[in-house]
């Protein structure tokens, strides 16, 4: 029988011990935080809980237009959320815990690390090590915040986005460095819970690697709900004050909040594996190397999710853990495909994108046409009251295969399926455009941007 050691239980590490054990492999998991890892422990579970609640207050203020007038003020009981947010975590880690054991799944609770390509090393949680031998072995360790000398966290006014939990009251003032993915979200979903929210960014706009149109609406969205949106402006320091934190910028001005939020992207979990042992090789930045079957420099050792640096999503980590062991195993395999991949932004509105974007466009990497059509013009919209976002598409020139697409509106991430799925089965324009849509329906408006880009024959 085959033996496989994973290393990490997260979305990489669990979805692929469900495959190796699927396929007959004799499977260890060892895990040093719980099963689901930093996704469902810390990061991605968390914070989209908290955003559920942070939706809800945002369709609250906006329900007036509706008809619906609200009595009084709405208020938030930040330990209330934090508490549901961490239950519902450990809850989640439990599911996935029993759904790998009825897999007999064996899960060590510890710390690994290679001796060589086909030694596991463990210390493990209850005391002792233990010697774990396989010829297949997947790391699949993640990826921890990143923290600068001047920016200390102390987990109680300077915070990453996994200390924020641990709050009981709402920031009275919350200044939150850094506009990407995860900035961006964390200072919407405090913005809409209550608090005055500063948000500094480095660069010209918010969300810098997304697409362009669709960041500008959520920075006007932004600056319209009340927040301070700092562009081009680069943090040097962060200092707490008793109870207040001061932000130095590099040009000299200074901000003064109740708590920051450090989001500074991250660093992978890579130092410590042993992987100079096993000939496995990393980057300038610690990310191990992988290809698209999510093959290590060495012999019989895979990684996969945020610890390679290919795409930092839990999707992406599921995939290529999955992929490694079919690889491994025999089994049928299909190599990653970057251009498949579906990511969300989770503010208000969220941004849904697949596929070729708009950067690659403008860049002349890709030939294509694209239609832009906003939502202000769909029925369904009008009714809802929802005025910001758009959808995109992009297609092969006249009126060929669609080959990217990004939505931008609440529950994007929902709407963003059927172009998904256009893009990964080459539909053309013409077949999504010819495909029935309820009416009147969001969706309704993917259809429209693919009738918009026929071509007469």
């Amino acid at each position: 029988m085959n033996r496989v050691v994973i290393v990490g239980g997260g979305p990489g590490g669990y979805e692929a011990a469900l495959v190796a054990a699927q396929l007959g492999a004799e499977v260890t998991v060892v895990e040093r935080d719980g099963l689901g890892g930093s996704t469902v422990l810390t990061d991605c579970v968390p914070s989209k809980t908290l955003i559920a609640t942070s939706d809800l207050m945002t369709d609250v203020a906006g329900s007036a237009e509706l008809g619906i007038l609200a009595t009084g003020t709405q208020t938030v009981d930040l330990k209330q959320v934090n508490d549901r947010v961490k239950r519902l975590a450990i809850a989640q880690s439990e599911d996935i815990r029993r759904r790998i054991e009825r897999e007999n799944v064996q899960v060590v609770a510890g710390t690994a690390r290679l001796d060589g390509p086909e030694t596991v090393l463990v210390e493990r949680a209850d005391g002792g090590t233990e010697e774990l031998h396989s010829q297949i072995v997947l790391l699949a360790t993640g990826a921890h915040p990143r923290v600068v000398d001047n920016a200390q966290p102390d987990g109680e006014r300077i915070l990453t986005w996994e200390q924020v939990y641990e709050l009981d009251e709402l920031p009275e003032h919350l200044v939150v460095v850094g506009s990407g993915v995860t900035g961006a979200e964390f200072a919407g979903a405090y913005k809409a819970l209550g608090c005055e929210v500063t948000l500094v960014s480095s660069r010209d706009r918010v969300l810098p690697g997304e697409d362009p149109d669709a960041a500008l609406v959520l920075e006007e969205v932004f600056t319209r709900r009340g927040m301070n949106v700092l562009s081009r402006s680069r943090m040097e320091s962060v200092e707490r004050k008793g109870d207040s934190v001061v932000v130095r910028l590099t040009d000299g001005r200074e901000i003064e909040g109740s708590h920051c939020l450090l989001a500074l992207g991250s660093i992978p979990n890579s130092a410590g594996l042993g992987l100079e042992s096993a000939g496995v090789n990393v980057d300038a930045g610690g990310f191990i190397e992988v290809d698209r079957v999510s093959r290590t420099s060495a012999r019989g050792v895979y990684a996969a999710g945020d610890c390679t640096g290919v795409l930092m999503l839990a999707s992406v980590a599921a995939m290529q853990g999955r992929i490694a062991m079919a690889h491994a195993l025999g089994d049928a395999v299909h190599p990653l495909r970057l251009r498949t991949v579906v990511s969300n932004v989770f503010t208000a509105p969220e941004i849904a994108t697949v596929g070729v974007t708009q950067n690659d466009v403008n860049a002349g990497e890709v030939d294509a046409e694209s239609v832009m059509l906003r939502l202000s013009g769909n029925p369904r919209a009008k009714m809802q009251g929802v005025r910001d976002g758009f959808v995109k598409l992009f297609c092969r020139p006249g009126g060929g295969a669609v080959i990217g697409g990004v939505v931008v509106a609440p529950r994007a991430s929902e709407l963003i399926h059927s172009v998904s799925l256009a893009v990964a089965t080459g539909l053309t324009t013409d077949q999504v455009a010819n495909a029935f849509t309820v009416y009147p329906s969001m969706s309704g408006s993917v259809a429209e941007a693919a009738r918009r880009l026929h071509q007469p024959r």
